[in-house]
């Protein structure tokens, strides 16, 4: 059980009013105690580092309802008090050496929960070239410690494993926060600068490329299935687990083949969460585009009315603070159209006129020549709407016309008064991702030109 190991106070200091007080304390003593040969520290050592987080501006401060009723503190009593309070909760102890000073020391489960946080908190990413290389290596060497290798390349796959789960996950995430944009450039923000920066370029970009799966999985499992069958391996390994885990060696030889096989199915698998991941980047990136390009469409037509009436409903839901469920509460809507639906359907929901029996008397069907003028401008029509739609070769395209003879160029120096400019630029930006197109870019800062904010990017030529 969880709270055999953790006191059931614990989490008290990251739960409470001051909680901010009390995680920057943990962090300040955690850094002091880290930089150590082991995770304890002289108490006076700790106190003073405390006293200089209190003196300083950038300090939070205890809440009254927390502090001791000893009247006014000093930054020394307070971080007395805060040794006090953390040993009390079970992150600290103190105890006493042979000269009689006293040493802080961090609890072991402690310091394991200090470090998960420490890493959410920084918004660390998994590095799955990491966990690749080191179950690739270890599958070749054939060292001497078979089983300790095993135990690691199970380890390092379940972690690699959690981390692919972890962005598909995070992808999801995206996609739902989607809808919370109301303008254009939120959601370009959201896609160009959150989307990308967090996911695409720290993660997704590498899984395609260096941290390919796929580039060492072949002989990961070739080797991991020869070992499965290898008397000699199964031996040296069941011995070596037997003695680690404490178990018969025969119970050591059945797990040593429950993890080879766990390993093999788990990289076998791993398409699934691969292709989901693609599916779900490809179905982000096209909602974005699509909301975006519905935003700034105009037009007299049925679907701008509608979305003009759409974007209208939903700024005075936004205003009022009304639930989408009570949308008629609006008093314009009483001058719209209400649309309703039918909780069932019945006999009197649809009606389907009675026809009489017919007799069915053939009749010569006349060739209808068709009108060349009309199938002309149907065929225009279509060749146009072809060259508006823009595909990665277009775009590339494109971007050899812009850059003529220049080896690079910023985005910004495109005409983005022209028409369907500012669309380009989008879609410049996300086919550089990609490995075949002729162009690669480089982030610059936050500019403005004609009526447009976004985030400058140079474009270069690839060689």
């Amino acid at each position: 059980m969880l709270f055999d190991v953790i006191p059931d106070n614990f989490f008290s200091p990251l739960a409470a009013p001051g909680k901010i007080v009390y995680w920057e304390c943990i962090c300040r003593l955690f850094s002091v105690t880290s930089r150590q040969l082991s995770f304890g520290v002289e108490r006076d050592v700790l106190v003073d580092e405390l006293q200089y987080y209190f003196d300083s501006a950038m300090a939070a401060d205890i809440p009254e309802e927390d502090l001791e009723d000893t009247g006014g503190m000093s930054s020394r009593d307070k971080a007395n008090f805060m040794l006090r309070r953390l040993e009390n909760w079970g992150w600290i102890y103190i105890d006493t050496d042979y000269s009689y000073v006293q040493r802080v020391n961090f609890r072991d489960y402690a310091i394991q929960i200090i470090k998960a946080l420490l890493a959410v908190s920084e918004d660390r990413r998994a590095e799955y070239q990491g966990y690749i290389y080191t179950i690739y290596n270890l599958t070749r060497a054939g060292g001497s410690n078979p089983g300790l290798g095993l135990l690691q390349i199970v380890e390092n796959t379940d972690a690699l494993i959690t981390g692919l789960k972890s962005l598909n996950a995070n992808i999801k995430k995206y996609i739902d926060e989607l809808t919370r944009h109301s303008t254009v450039a939120e959601i370009m923000d959201a896609l160009l600068n959150d989307y990308y920066t967090n996911v695409v370029d720290k993660a997704y970009h590498r899984l395609l490329t260096s941290d390919n799966v796929a580039k060492f999985r072949p002989e990961i499992v070739e080797r991991l299935e020869a070992n499965s069958r290898s008397a000699r391996f199964l031996n040296a390994a069941s011995r070596e687990i037997s003695e680690l885990r404490e178990v018969e060696p025969e119970a050591a030889r059945e797990l040593v083949l429950e993890l080879l096989h766990e390993v093999i199915d788990a990289f076998r698998s791993m398409d699934e969460i691969l292709d989901e991941i693609n599916k779900k980047n490809t179905r982000y990136q096209r909602a974005a585009i699509n909301r975006a390009r519905f935003l700034l469409s105009s037009s007299e037509d049925i679907r701008g009315q509608i979305k003009d009436i759409l974007t209208f409903m939903n700024e005075r839901i936004q205003e009022q603070n009304l639930d989408y469920n009570a949308v008629y509460e609006l008093e314009e809507m009483d001058r719209l159209i209400r649309i309703f639906y039918w909780d069932y359907l019945d006999t009197d929901s649809l009606y389907a006129p009675v026809e009489g029996k017919k007799a069915f008397v053939p009749q010569e069907i006349q060739p209808i020549l068709p009108d060349e003028k009309v199938r002309g401008e149907k065929r225009e029509a279509m060749r146009l709407k072809l060259e508006r739609t823009l595909s990665p070769d277009k775009i590339a395209a494109y971007v050899r016309e812009q850059l003529g003879d220049r080896t690079s160029m910023l985005a910004s120096e495109l005409p983005l008064a022209e028409d369907d400019t500012f669309i380009r630029l989008i879609y410049i930006r996300l086919y550089g991702q990609r490995k075949r197109v002729g162009y690669r870019l480089r982030m610059g800062d936050t500019v403005e030109k004609d009526g447009f904010r976004f985030r400058d990017f140079e474009i270069i030529r690839k060689d």
